[in-house]
């Protein structure tokens, strides 16, 4: 238990490092893009004069030299404050509490289906390998990874909602219906059901593509050949034996791209108009709201690390045999 309590504590330390050198490139990077802050709050305002312009840079100090400005902004992070929106008057804490749930339950929902059906039908195409079946999950694994995810939302979006009148084709709830409880719920549910698949479909095949290959190399080993020398069933053999050693490689993976999911899902949230903070990104970019973008890219920073932290716990309680160094 100790030895588990310093491997945290060293990571939490290496994760402060990391999250102090990610949010001063954050914030060079984000500067050096084009554009100005001051000239398009002006421009919606219909008075992009000199006069106008100068008054709204010094009004949220961005007249300062730059070095002042990033001096500013870490003291409040550290302060947990991330600032407040130019674009928005409001602090970026509340815009990103409004919409983070939204991006949560999209990413988290796409992350739980690909891996449990990623690694459904790499399993079945390793243990019918050589078959239909196999030639069947590889193809379409193939397919889905190779097809841009845009597309296959477009057209999901096209078959079921404008086709078949099936499913709603964007947003997050039926707006003006005031469901609560179960039936919100439900109404909630049936709008994630094209964006999640969507989301999943390319994930998935990596998985599928990734415990197939696993597999196949584990299977070969001598304790393989072991257990099924005492007679050991098939199915006890590939849960047991193959599947538990040939699933690290895909933890591996999914610890990394778990995180990087909520900062990825900008193409699905734009398709189906999903309030999420991959949406409010892209908003951010087009109106130059420094301070939304700078807290989106903390808070996705964060989650990274954070998975990353569980996949090297994970790693021990899959297979205790693995001692993760500090």
């Amino acid at each position: 238990m100790l030895g588990f309590a310093q491997l945290f504590a060293s990571r939490l330390v290496k994760a402060a490092a990391i999250l102090i050198a990610i949010v001063v490139m954050n914030f060079f990077l984000v500067h050096a893009a084009p554009g100005d802050p001051a000239m398009v709050m002006a421009g919606e305002a219909g008075a992009a004069d000199e006069k106008f312009v100068t008054q709204l840079r010094e009004q949220f100090g961005l007249d300062r030299p730059l070095y002042e400005q990033l001096g500013t902004y870490i003291g409040k992070v550290v302060q947990g404050d991330l600032g407040f929106s130019y674009r928005q008057q409001r602090p970026v804490w509340d815009i990103l509490a409004e919409r983070l749930p939204a991006t949560l339950v999209l990413t988290l929902t796409a992350f739980i289906l690909a891996l449990a059906a990623g690694v459904a039908l790499g399993t079945l195409a390793a243990v019918t390998v050589g078959t239909w079946a196999d030639s069947a999950i590889t193809v379409v694994a193939l397919l889905a990874y190779a097809t841009p995810i845009y597309w296959i939302g477009l057209m999901l979006s096209l078959l079921f909602s404008i086709q078949l009148g099936w499913l709603p084709a964007f947003g997050y709830e039926t707006i003006g219906a005031g469901y609560t409880g179960l039936a919100h719920v439900a109404d909630v549910a049936v709008h994630l059901i094209l964006p999640v698949i969507t989301l999943a479909l390319f994930y998935m095949a990596g998985y599928a593509r990734l415990t197939r290959a696993s597999m196949l190399e584990v299977r070969s080993l001598d304790f393989v050949k072991t257990a099924k020398a005492k007679g050991l069933t098939q199915g006890r053999i590939v849960t047991r034996h193959v599947l538990r050693n040939a699933i690290l490689p895909v933890i591996t993976v999914a610890g990394i791209q778990a995180g990087q999911l909520v900062g990825g899902s900008i193409l699905i949230e734009t398709v189906f108009a999903w309030p999420g903070i991959g949406r409010l990104a892209f908003e951010a970019v087009l109106q130059r709201d420094y301070q939304v973008l700078l807290g989106i890219f903390l808070v996705t920073s964060v989650m990274v690390i954070l998975f990353n932290i569980l996949t090297d716990i994970l790693y021990g309680l899959v297979d205790p045999r693995i001692q993760v160094s500090q």
